[in-house]
């Protein structure tokens, strides 16, 4: 009775410890800036990881890039034993999907200025769904204790994998390719369903990234509410970081309420003055607001939208303009939440 009641205690209290531990490691990550680049088997999808290694230049800066692998509990793919799929996978070259793929993001990152070359490293394993090889990792971190993460997930869906990996962030950015199959095209970066619901349900902002490196600045939409007014100023900052023009947009869908979005983006420029952030132009249009914002959007690297917080059935009944804009648009789309 006493040898189990101390099992108990020391159970508590390494569960009190492993809490601590994590909730002190959550409160360091929310001191940076982190990036979670999504890819796939797709070459196209390593788009997002050049995204995430230019939105996300400096130092304070995190970027952590995941690919999700299917449960394989008779690990096919690679016919391991248990105790060859909980070595260094990801350097070991063992033949799992996602292995290559995480290795081609790093040689990305290198491409655009983020080495890992010289970092000191370390891995984990983690058992995940009765599958043998489980989640896997590998851990860069820079002398100025800057972090670049190799992850391979495992899940059962990989909407699943990715809203999952959030809550072992946090993180202020997801980065997904676009859905090819919204332009009609048979190959597809990621499934629509994917990128819809990531979209829908991720607690932070969402890039749907799209081939517009050989564009310039961030089209800012506002519509002069509290949530918008909380965007621009995020996605403002942002852009100010990265080096990129800001031109602020507002959209009257009557003649009558031109005036309001005229102020609206008078309110969304005074603010960035107050934060020493220079905007470059500022503009309105008559009409229906998506429209009007993918049109004019497309000339641009970025356009940013506000999320509405609204369920997948107020979307349905309701619309979301920034959904529609993530959808149609035809460079890449930032939905601010």
């Amino acid at each position: 009775m006493v040898s189990r009641l101390k099992r108990t205690t020391l159970s508590y209290r390494q569960e009190r410890a492993l809490e601590k531990t994590l909730q002190n490691i959550r409160a360091q990550r929310r001191n940076r800036f982190r990036v979670l680049a999504c890819i796939n088997e797709d070459e196209d999808s390593l788009i997002t990881v050049r995204f995430a290694a230019r939105l996300a230049p400096d130092n304070d800066c995190d970027i952590i890039i995941l690919f999700v692998r299917p449960i394989d509990q008779g690990l096919w793919s690679g016919g391991l034993q248990v105790r060859l799929a909980r070595q260094n996978m990801l350097e070991a070259g063992l033949d799992l999907p996602g292995v290559s793929h995480l290795k081609k993001a790093l040689e990305v990152l290198k491409e655009e200025g983020v080495d890992t070359t010289g970092w000191t490293h370390e891995t984990a394993h983690e058992d995940a769904w009765g599958d043998p090889a489980g989640d896997n990792k590998v851990v860069y971190t820079s002398p100025d204790d800057r972090t670049v993460v190799l992850k391979l997930k495992t899940a059962p869906e990989v909407t699943n994998g990715i809203l999952d990996q959030y809550e072992l962030g946090p993180y202020n950015l997801m980065i997904l390719g676009e859905s090819s199959s919204w332009r009609g095209d048979k190959k597809s970066w990621f499934s629509k369903g994917v990128v819809e619901r990531v979209t829908m349900l991720s607690p932070c902002s969402v890039l749907v990234a799209r081939d517009s490196s050989d564009k310039q600045g961030f089209l800012i939409c506002t519509d002069g509410t509290s949530r918008s007014m909380q965007a621009v100023r995020r996605a403002a900052v942002l852009a100010h970081t990265v080096g990129e023009p800001i031109t602020l947009f507002s959209v009257a869908s009557t003649t009558a309420a031109r005036s309001a979005a005229e102020e609206n983006v008078e309110n969304a420029k005074a603010l960035l003055k107050a934060l020493g952030i220079a905007v470059a132009n500022s503009r309105t249009a008559l009409g229906a607001p998506a429209k009007r914002i993918i049109e004019l959007g497309s000339d641009y690297k970025v356009i940013v939208v506000t999320d509405e917080g609204r369920s997948w059935w107020q979307r349905m009944w309701r619309g979301s303009v920034a959904y529609d804009v993530v959808r149609g648009a035809r460079t890449s789309v930032l939905d601010v939440r």
